[in-house]
C-alpha cells in the first residue's frame, strides 16, 4: 500500500531525505523512528502529496504521489504534528464538516462524527467550541478527524504527543481496530514503547537515510540479547556468585551489588540458577531483561555518531 523507491528531498543546501526506499504491506503498521530532523515528517509530507520529492518515486494505495495526487488524497487520512481544527465551532461540527466535505450526507456525517466522539471519549464535550478544549482533547479530536473518511492508508505523525496515558491507550486501541479492518498505517512517534506495541515493522531514519529496518524483535536482537541479573540478599555474596558463574563458562560481570550475565541460549537461565543454588550464595533475586527499542535506537545513534 506504500512503496517508496530512491526518494530524496532537498531544501536548498539541506538534503532532508537521501535515497529512501521502503514498502508497507496492506493492513500493517510501519513505525518510522528517528531523531528530530531525521526526515520523518518530510517523508510523510511527500507520501500525502503535500510536497514533491526531488528524486525517486512513491506510490500510496496504488497512486503516484506526484501525478495522481488528487486520487491519492481521497484514500488517505493524516494527523500531523500540529492540530488542524476550527476552534470557533464545536467538536461535533468539526467532524460533521469534514464528513460533508468528503461527500457524506447530513445524517451519515452526524452518525460518523458521533461514533468517533465516543471512541475518543469526547461525547461529553461534543457541542462545546473547540477553543474551550484542553490540549489533549484537541489532539484526540484531531485524530478523530483523520479517521472520518475511513481511509485505506493512515499517516500519523507523532499522534499521541501531549496525550495522557489514558488518551494514548485509547488511540492505540483505535489504531489496532483500524488495522484489523485492513487499514495500513505509517506512524512516527517519540514514544518507542508505542512503536513496539503497534508496529509490525520499523524503519529508522538518521540524517535523511534509512539506517535500519526490520520487525521490532529483529531490531532488538541487533541491540544485544537478553540479560540475566542475579542480586544476592547479602552484598558480600556477589563475589561468590561471580565466581560460580564464571566457573561454568558464563561471561559474568559484577556491579552495584548484582551480577549480570548475557543469556544467549535457552538453557542459560536454568544453568545460572543451578550454579547459584550449588554455590551456595543464599537467597537471591534473579531477573531476565529483554532489550528494548530504546536500546536499539541508542545503539544505532551511537554508531552513527562514532562514524
Amino acid at each position: 500500500m506504500i512503496e517508496v523507491i530512491g526518494v530524496s528531498r532537498r531544501f536548498g543546501a539541506v538534503l532532508a531525505l537521501d535515497d529512501v526506499t521502503l514498502s508497507v504491506p496492506a493492513g500493517t503498521v510501519l513505525g518510522l523512528l528517528g531523531h528530530n530532523g531525521a526526515g520523518k515528517t518530510t517523508l510523510i509530507e511527500i507520501l500525502t502529496a503535500l510536497c514533491r520529492p526531488s528524486a525517486g518515486t512513491a506510490r500510496v494505495a496504488g497512486y503516484d504521489v506526484v501525478t495522481q495526487a488528487a486520487q491519492l488524497r481521497r484514500r488517505i487520512g493524516l494527523t500531523g504534528q500540529s492540530v488542524a481544527l476550527d476552534e470557533q465551532i464545536s467538536g461535533r461540527d468539526n467532524l460533521v464538516l469534514i464528513a460533508r466535505l468528503l461527500g457524506a450526507g447530513r445524517r451519515a456525517a452526524r452518525a460518523r462524527g458521533g461514533e468517533l466522539l465516543d471512541a475518543f471519549d469526547l461525547a461529553g464535550a461534543a457541542d462545546r467550541p473547540v477553543r474551550t478544549y484542553s490540549g489533549g482533547m484537541r489532539r484526540r479530536l484531531d485524530l478523530a478527524a483523520s479517521l472520518i473518511g475511513r481511509p485505506d492508508v493512515l499517516f500519523l505523525d507523532e499522534p499521541t504527543t501531549g496525550l495522557d496515558p489514558a488518551g494514548r491507550r485509547a488511540a492505540w486501541q483505535v489504531v489496532r481496530e483500524l488495522v484489523r479492518g485492513g487499514t495500513t498505517v505509517m506512524l512516527t512517534t517519540q514514544y518507542l514503547d508505542e512503536a513496539d506495541r503497534l508496529a509490525d515493522a520499523i524503519t529508522v531514519l538518521a540524517d535523511g537515510r534509512v539506517v535500519a529496518s526490520g520487525t521490532p524483535a529483529e531490531l532488538k536482537a541487533r541491540a544485544g540479547g537478553r540479560t540475566a541479573t542475579a542480586r544476592p540478599a547479602e552484598a558480600e555474596a556477589v563475589t561468590d556468585a561471580l565466581y560460580a558463574l564464571r566457573t561454568i563458562g558464563l561471561r559474568a560481570d559484577a556491579d552495584l551489588g548484582a551480577v549480570t550475565v548475557p543469556v544467549a541460549a535457552p538453557g542459560d537461565l536454568a544453568a545460572i540458577a543451578r550454579a547459584l543454588d550449588d554455590a551456595p550464595i543464599g537467597p537471591y533475586e534473579l531477573t531476565l531483561t529483554e532489550p528494548t527499542l530504546d536500546d536499539v535506537y541508542l545503539s544505532l545513534m551511537g554508531t552513527r555518531r562514532a562514524a
